[in-house]
């Protein structure tokens, strides 16, 4: 699951998963993106945009936020503005944690799996032109994903490589590991 496509401007990451069984802990999965200056493209992220944030320039907006699955279609959605981003970004990493638990659970809940949690996906779309989509299948006993990583080139176009990589941390620590050297 690799592609790549050149001058990217405005695109959208998506996110779905079906809703827990009744008289289960609801599952929640979140969007989490790391952005990385040229001067560290693969150690501290000089930006981290989640659920209840954005990025401070306004370029990385989470557009939909669900705690459950619940709804039609795609359950959570992340827009990146590339194209508005300053020169000194470089790199943004996108990828989805499990909260331990679900929402109901609280913390201290036992950690969940993608192979815990039905009807999981993705999609990456520019415009109306689907860039890739996938579920998390190849990584079932991750606890996170890594799943695209847009990168800037030296004449200041964007281009994206969907590269699925499961991680099993805590949401804390996938934070901070997310963008390291593969």
């Amino acid at each position: 699951m690799t592609g790549v496509r050149k001058g990217l401007a405005k695109v959208e990451f998506a996110l779905r998963w079906d809703p827990s069984p009744a008289g289960t802990p609801a599952s929640d999965l979140d969007i989490v993106a790391a952005v990385y200056g040229g001067a560290d493209l693969h150690g501290t992220p000089v930006q981290l945009v989640h659920f209840g944030s954005r990025s401070p320039d306004g370029t990385i907006t989470l557009n939909r936020d669900s705690h459950t699955g619940q709804g039609f279609g795609f359950d959570e959605v992340m827009t990146f503005e590339l194209d508005r981003m300053g020169p000194d970004l470089r790199r943004v990493v996108v990828g989805v944690v499990i909260q331990s638990g679900g929402a109901d659970a609280g913390a201290g809940g036992p950690a969940r799996t993608f192979a815990d949690i039905a009807g999981t996906g993705f999609r990456i779309r520019e415009g109306h032109t689907d860039l890739a989509q996938g579920d998390f299948a190849s990584v079932p006993s991750a606890t996170a994903a890594t799943v695209v990583e847009f990168t800037r080139d030296g004449s200041g176009a964007w281009s994206f490589e969907a590269r699925l990589r499961g991680f099993d941390v805590d949401p804390e620590e996938f934070a901070r590991v997310m963008g390291g050297v593969r």
